[in-house]
Formats: structure tokens, sequence, C-alpha cells
């Protein structure tokens, strides 16, 4: 089928909704789609490239805008809620990845109109869904520094860091702090596992999406959680490399 019957394709109904099947996976899966994500970027580098450095900049970008703010406190809270948006960031990725196994024409106005057709709007609501995650981790975690630090600014982020490490109210504020991030971190990750590319290559609604996605963590919750601490220990490497 071509890809504009594909497009043209209209969305089922609320009421005859289907769910796609969801079966288990293994460690064997993760290590071919390693393999096959290898592949996809060695035939097509710049895409992948431009993707990541985009993401990057835009990490690097929100903790210096923080700092300049006399926010430097967030810092870290932010670099650590921006790793919530890299599903989003990653659609590109996916649709050059699709495009390439369907054996589609590759080019940047193929990839990015796939992306911004007005049938994957979709995209859209699920990546306003993982921003709004992030925007509720920030506020959150200005509230705790309200709660346990009150409402004196730090001059520095030297000083941010004594009143974390050398007080019993920084040290419940990480604590905290951390098992809010926790929660949202995997809430977040169940609704988005699958989700983007599921939305670029069927017919589904975003619910339908959200609701498969947390069927397959729940399928293979030792091999989802594994893949999300690889994620989280490369973006932990490239931070400190930055």
């Amino acid at each position: 089928m071509s890809e504009q019957n594909r497009d043209a394709r209209p969305l089922a109904p609320a009421a005859q909704r289907t769910y796609p099947t969801v079966r288990a996976v293994s460690f064997a899966d993760v290590n071919e789609a390693w393999t096959q994500g290898l592949r996809d970027f060695r035939a097509a580098p710049a895409y992948g490239l431009v993707f990541g450095g985009i993401y990057a900049a835009g990490g690097i970008v929100v903790v210096l805008g923080a700092t300049a703010l006399g926010l430097g406190y967030l810092a870290y809270p932010l670099a650590a809620a921006f790793a919530l948006i890299g599903p989003f960031a990653a659609v590109g990725l996916y649709e050059v990845s699709r495009r390439q196994e369907a054996g589609l024409s590759l080019s940047w106005h193929a990839v990015l109109g796939a992306i911004f057709n007005r049938r994957n709007v979709r995209l859209v609501w699920m990546g306003l869904i993982t921003v709004l995650f992030f925007i509720a981790w920030i506020c959150l975690v200005r509230v705790l520094v309200v709660i346990f630090l009150g409402t004196h600014t730090f001059p520095t982020l030297d000083d941010f860091l004594v009143a974390l490490t050398l007080t019993s109210n920084g040290l419940w504020f990480l604590v905290l702090g951390h098992a809010v991030g926790a929660i949202l971190s995997i809430a977040l990750f169940s609704l988005s596992f699958v989700s983007f590319p599921l939305l670029l290559d069927r017919d589904i609604d975003v619910v339908t999406a959200m609701l498969t996605s947390v069927r397959a963590v729940m399928a293979s919750p030792v091999v989802a959680t594994g893949w999300a601490i690889i994620v989280v220990l490369l973006l932990m490497v490239a931070g400190l490399s930055i």
C-alpha cells in the first residue's frame, strides 16, 4: 500500500477501537534493536547527528538559561527532567528507520513532511503530554525547595549544594525530590515506551497508543526496566562529557 493511501485511511471510531497485539520481548530483541539502529545510523548518519545535536543543544540551553536567570539550583532537576522529552525528540529518528525499513525515499523533506503531516497531529498531542510531565517535575521541585529550604534565593550553585548536603532539610529535599522524579519518570516511560513509533506506524489515537505502551511494559517488565536503565546511564555519560 502506498504511503498516500496509508495517510488517507480514516481513524477508527472510539466505539470500534482495537488495540494492537502486544507480545513479550527479550533482551535478544533489545540487542537486535541496537543492531538495526546502528545499521540505520550508518546508512544515514546525517539524520542521527542533526536530531541528536538539536536535542543536546536544547538541554544545554535550558540549563544555561536557568543559570543565567539566577536559578542555578534548578540545573540538575532541569537536566534530569529534560530526559523525559527524549522520546518526543527521537520522532525524527523513528521516521528515518521506518522509511528505511519500508524502502521509502529518504530525504529531509520526506522525513519532516511525515512528522508534521496533519494526519500526525497526534504526535503533537503526545509531545505535549511529555512536555507537561517536564513542567510538572520542575514545578514540584520549586514547591519542594520552598517547603524544605525556604523562599530565600541561593547566590551560587555552591551555596545551594551546601544547603542540600549539610542540612537535614536539604537531605529530605533530596530524598523526596528523587522520589517524585522517579514516579514521574516511571509513569511517562510507561506511557511513551512505544507510543511515538506506534503513532507513526499505525492509524490509532493517542489514548490507544499510551495504553498499548503501558501494556507493552507490563508484558516485559524486566526488559523494559533494563532498557530504561541503559537509557539513563547513556544520558549520564553524555551529560558528563559536556
